[in-house]
């Protein structure tokens, strides 16, 4: 019963495609989620590695994973394939870095080309009741544009 759902859910995936709008990006924290449920459900390791062979299927090769996990790396903070993931309704930077790293790679885009307002709003949409990714920004206005 438990290979069924998955089946279900890897189906689903490949139906949907992965587009650079505010609306794929909901439904792609949306199935971030569904994923790490069904991992925990499953007992599997939540992790780059599986979540992408679950979403792609055969089109997670090593190479496929590695790009993924390079793009999302930051210099300060490299992301492996079996690194394990948290929550992604509390701790979205890194699923941030990981989703936008998708489309990049689906899509063939460089970092610019990927709509981050959307991707944040999109989690805000997907989890109303998170902290919304960049609340800690301060606002520039015209007025503190030149105070340091």
């Amino acid at each position: 019963m438990v290979k069924v759902v998955k089946v279900k859910m890897v189906k689903i995936v490949f139906d949907m495609e992965i587009q650079n709008t505010q609306e794929c990006f909901v439904r792609l924290w949306l199935w971030l989620e569904r994923t790490r449920q069904l991992f925990e459900v499953q007992k599997k390791l939540f992790c780059v590695r599986r979540v992408l062979q679950s979403w792609f299927g055969a089109e997670a090769t090593d190479d496929f994973i590695w790009e993924v996990c390079n793009l999302a790396s930051r210099d300060e903070e490299p992301i492996y394939g079996y690194d394990i993931l948290p929550n992604p309704s509390l701790y979205p930077r890194k699923h941030r870095e990981i989703l936008k790293a998708i489309v990049q790679k689906t899509l063939n885009l460089n970092k610019y080309q990927v709509k981050l307002n959307s991707l944040d709003k999109a989690y805000s949409i997907a989890f109303p009741l998170s902290t919304p990714i960049n609340i800690n920004k301060k606002k520039r206005t015209k007025r503190n544009r030149y105070v340091r």
